[in-house]
């Protein structure tokens, strides 16, 4: 908990009028200075500019109050001392709404250190929920977080919530502008809480806080926290960070901006995180970095939960140099000593970027930030582009199947509306905070009430995205003063030249690059060869799409684990394969550098048993791409080339994307082998390479491998060029 950093005033008053300074008179001002005393362990310590005023609106007025104060001005100091000023009076314990499992951890750890009794309740700890509950039944807990997923668990909901509610002393929002879709990081989930803040009783004090918002994200929080009529005081303060060092370098390829880091991170001050776009990326440096000697981890959305926290911990006490990470690790990792954040390629918009940098430079007078923008980012944003916004068909589509009044869960719903699971998931989130569906034990029903689709709203945030990339784009390449230029973005009304960036004191890093980094970076670029797990399950309720298969893929259907030549998402091969694969790309025959990397995969790859033979997937979109690939390995490695399948029953339907039970009904036998195939196989026992250009869900390569499996190939081994992720 931070609250030594000095803050600027500018606080102001939103919708209601500021709270009287002497209403909680000498004495709650005593009382509160007491408690802030004893948390940080300092006798002298006293409030910055608006953090008793905070204090003071919810203790004393019982206030629904937003703070908008940058990261280290003490947002948790206001409601650890607000809780306790509260308990002392009687009130209930405190619920925090808080988004990340790592930032409970550290607001779990920091009420301990400061002498609040804490609790958490999320998907991590649910063995622990039995005495959680025993704790507060025993009025020993003053502080218990929750996740915003469980305020839409059906068992948290009916049997906790209620409770929960009727004793709350205080309600807390962190990072509150997850609350609103106009926020760089929104969070359906956090829209419940409108509906939560509703359920309370008038006189339970609320505080949001978050150090990302600006003018339309408060304003829209504002209009959140003010349900029920209740009015709303806002305090904001200057949001520049006076301890940070910004720059930008400008770097000409992936491989110039490794090689920078293999000559650099050591110059860099302390420990510190590298933030990349991809979790390929990611891994891909760490690994690159480790082997030159650097003592970095990988930190992303595929690190396994205890890897994760171990990683945390080991940043934490300085035993790593970095952790190379994706936007996995952001809000709420709190290392108040952490001197440097870098980006291997930007994020999408200024304010993300302004929230990942405040990880640095919390607790120090000094910490250096670096962006190494590439060329690639704004297609890699592209690339990524998943709208937190339903899109009309298929939120119509769910809704018609649950009309119905049968409650279905989400693998049901998967058969029935061609969503994969994730934006499934997300989709059912959004119509559940709009009121037309809810969660039910065993899955999701319809609540009755009327749904439209707010296209024009919709329409205006795609576009406020937009402003967002183009907006990051001018901060690398703007003249001016580079914090002003972040602060501005934030629409903080104090904004002004920091005279520390490069572009106000001049540039405070080396663009030098040792010739031995430039030859291992682009030796770990021209790395090949993804590894391409094979379908072990069918897909739940292939029934309902008339196709008979379900359960366990029999070992004589099964494919053999394959190989990409790399991700789409890859450093190295990634960028000329997202060329490839870009939409309007032409269709053309590949060309001999990605045929001699494909060489290079096969003959790594170890199989058991060489491949007698050679067959490709027919493609609608790409037949020269893939008929050329197919014909290139063929001559190079002297295998047969038995030609494409035959598509049948009208050849495969649809496109790429999509959930697995209509990836696989789309491709379900309408294959065939060439004409000849079984005769083939029979005279010529073996395993043959399956060919294609492209893997996305695996079940066109699953069910042509099938195919040749039943026509008597000994193994399949699929082979494509890209790997979605």
């Amino acid at each position: 908990m931070d609250t030594a950093e000095d803050t600027a005033g500018n606080d102001r008053a939103g919708a209601g009028a500021a709270p009287n300074p002497a209403a909680g008179g000498p004495q709650l001002r005593a009382e509160a200075v007491a408690r802030l005393r004893a948390l940080v362990g300092n006798d002298s310590a006293d409030f910055h500019p608006g953090q008793y005023e905070a204090i003071e609106a919810l203790v004393q007025g019982g206030r629904r109050a937003l703070v908008v104060q940058r990261t280290g001005w003490g947002k948790s100091a206001v409601y650890f001392v607000a809780s306790l000023l509260l308990r002392a009076r009687g009130a209930g314990p405190t619920l925090i709404v808080s988004p990340l499992l790592a930032l409970m951890r550290d607001q779990v750890a920091a009420a301990e250190r400061a002498g609040v009794r804490a609790a958490a309740i999320n998907s991590a700890n649910q063995l622990e929920w039995q005495d959680i509950s025993a704790r507060l039944a025993a009025d020993d807990v003053d502080v218990l977080l929750v996740s915003p997923e469980r305020l839409n668990n059906p068992a948290f909901r009916e049997q906790h919530l209620p409770e929960l509610i009727a004793r709350s002393g205080l309600l807390v929002i962190d990072e509150a502008h997850c609350i609103s879709d106009w926020g760089h990081d929104f969070r359906p989930d956090y829209r419940r809480i409108r509906s939560l803040i509703e359920q309370l009783p008038g006189t339970v004090p609320v505080l949001a806080t978050t150090a990302t918002a600006n003018s339309r994200v408060v304003a829209d929080v504002e209009e959140q926290l003010a349900a029920g009529g209740e009015d709303v005081y806002t305090i904001r303060g200057a949001l520049a960070r006076d301890s940070l060092r910004l720059g930008v370098l400008r770097l000409p390829n992936p491989r110039a901006r490794l090689a920078w880091l293999l000559t650099h991170l050591e110059d860099l001050p302390g420990s510190g995180i590298i933030y990349t776009l991809t979790v390929s990326a990611a891994e891909d440096t760490a690994r690159l970095l480790q082997k030159a000697g650097h003592r970095v981890l990988s930190y992303t959305g595929r690190t396994d939960p205890a890897e994760r926290e171990a990683a945390e911990a080991a940043l934490k006490a300085n035993e790593v140099k970095a952790l190379v990470a994706t936007s996995a690790l952001g809000m709420g990792f709190d290392k108040p000593d952490l001197g440097f954040v870098v980006h291997l390629g930007a994020p999408s918009s200024p304010v993300a970027y302004y929230q990942q940098v405040g990880r640095a430079g919390r607790g120090t007078p000094n910490a250096d930030v670096l962006l190494l923008p590439g060329a690639e980012d704004k297609d890699i944003w592209e690339y990524f582009a998943t709208a937190s916004m339903p899109a009309e068909q298929p939120a119509n589509a769910v809704l018609a199947e649950l009309a119905g009044g049968a409650v279905l869960s989400t693998a049901a719903l998967e058969t029935r509306v061609d969503l994969k699971r994730s934006p499934l998931e997300l989709l059912l989130k959004v119509l559940a905070v709009d009121g037309a569906v809810e969660k039910v034990g065993g899955g999701w029903q319809p609540t009755g009430r009327p749904w439209h689709y707010d296209r024009e709203r919709y329409e205006r945030i795609s576009a406020a995205r937009v402003r967002e990339q183009q907006a990051m784009l001018d901060y690398e390449t703007t003249a001016g003063c580079r914090m002003e230029f972040l602060s501005r973005q934030l629409d903080d009304p104090a904004a002004a030249p920091c005279g520390r960036c490069d572009n106000c004191a001049g540039a405070w890093f080396s663009d030098t690059v040792a010739d031995d980094a430039r030859q291992d970076a682009a030796q770990a670029l021209q790395k090949v060869g993804v590894e391409i797990d094979p379908r072990g399950m069918y897909p739940t309720g292939m029934d309902r799409l008339g196709i008979a298969a379900k359960g366990k893929i029999k070992p004589d259907a099964a494919v053999q684990p394959g190989r990409a030549l790399a991700r789409l998402t890859d450093l190295g091969w990634g960028g000329r394969l997202r060329e490839l694969f870009a939409p309007g790309a032409p269709d053309t025959e590949v060309d001999r550098a990605l045929v001699q990397g494909c060489v290079q995969v096969l003959a790594q790859w170890g199989w058991a048993e060489r491949p007698v033979a050679v067959v490709s997937i027919p493609s609608r979109s790409r037949p020269a791409l893939v008929g050329s690939l197919a014909r290139g390995i063929s001559e190079l490695g002297r295998l047969p080339y038995l030609g494409e399948l035959q598509a049948v029953n009208g050849g495969p339907q649809g496109s790429s994307g999509g959930n697995s039970a209509f990836r696989l009904a789309a491709v379900w036998e309408r294959f065939a082998v060439p004409e000849g195939g079984a005769e083939w196989f029979a005279a010529n026992p073996g395993p043959v390479l399956l060919v294609d250009d492209f893997a996305d869900s695996r079940w066109t390569l699953t069910e042509a491998g099938r195919v040749l499996r039943q026509a008597g190939a000994s193994a399949v081994l699929p082979f494509v060029l890209a790997l979605k992720a």
